[in-house]
């Protein structure tokens, strides 16, 4: 644990309620290639997002994070057992889960470490997956603001694990047999406050705010009130997701 930067305890009540959700079909579509259903071990939990729909289609889902305020405001379901834990230590039993997930989160990881412990607790022709999203997509202008944001104002203020993002994950170690998989996106149709509250939950925002004593948002606010029009219009907004799927090597 002494290893654990935590990025995102500050922001967890707000990324419960502005981070965008996870589309059905994507955990339908990764409990189909599970070889049962009667657990899953989410990874890296926050708020507990996946682990509710995960619940959906296994018995038992374990929910793990290192932040224990993440874990104090994940959403509760009598199938879910929640946990602080590092990513590289689960308080699983070995070959114990058919499906382990990370979402937005496995570029953070000791990936050596954690892979050893996905493969301790994976059952045989147990499946692997870590997904994320990067910037949204909205109209022209909008993003064109956004942008701003992420690379001119906190560029610098980005740590470096943010470029597997950047990359779509073909840079991320992940050695297991790649499994094909369709394409899933995130939609939601938000009022500026909810687009500003999720902009809110960026982890570049507390060393900014560290250096600058200031909120970075806040710098482009004008430029979005005028583009967005009035504040209450719902958008539409799509983030495209970056999967990785894969199945435990008989050789680990």
């Amino acid at each position: 644990m002494s290893n654990f930067k935590d990025r995102f305890s500050n922001h967890a009540s707000a990324y419960r309620l502005y981070r965008p959700l996870y589309p059905a079909a994507l955990f339908e579509h990764l409990a189909s290639l599970a070889p049962m259903r009667e657990s899953a071990w989410d990874c890296a939990t926050g708020n507990g997002q996946s682990a509710i729909c995960l619940s959906k289609f296994f018995k038992q889902v374990y929910a793990t994070d290192a932040s224990r305020e993440q874990i104090t405001h994940a959403i509760q379901k009598p199938n879910i057992i929640y946990s602080v834990s590092p990513a590289h230590s689960a308080p699983l039993p070995d070959n114990s889960v058919d499906l382990v997930t990370v979402a937005q989160a496995i570029h953070w990881f000791d990936n050596e470490r954690f892979y050893r412990e996905v493969c301790r607790v994976l059952k045989k022709d147990g499946i692997v997956a870590a997904w994320a999203y990067h910037l949204p997509t909205i109209d022209l202008e909008i993003d064109g603001i956004i942008q701003t944001l992420y690379s001119e104002i906190l560029g610098q203020f980005w740590e470096k694990e943010i470029s597997h993002i950047l990359s779509e994950y073909r840079e991320l170690y992940f050695p297991f047999t790649i499994l094909p998989s369709p394409s899933f996106s995130m939609k939601a149709s938000w009022s500026l406050d909810q687009l500003i509250g999720y902009l809110q939950t960026w982890s570049a925002l507390d060393p900014y705010r560290e250096r600058y004593g200031k909120n970075p948002v806040e710098r482009i606010v004008p430029k979005l009130l005028s583009a967005w029009g009035h504040p209450s219009l719902s958008r539409k907004i799509i983030w495209p997701i970056i999967l990785k799927i894969g199945k435990k090597l008989h050789t680990w």
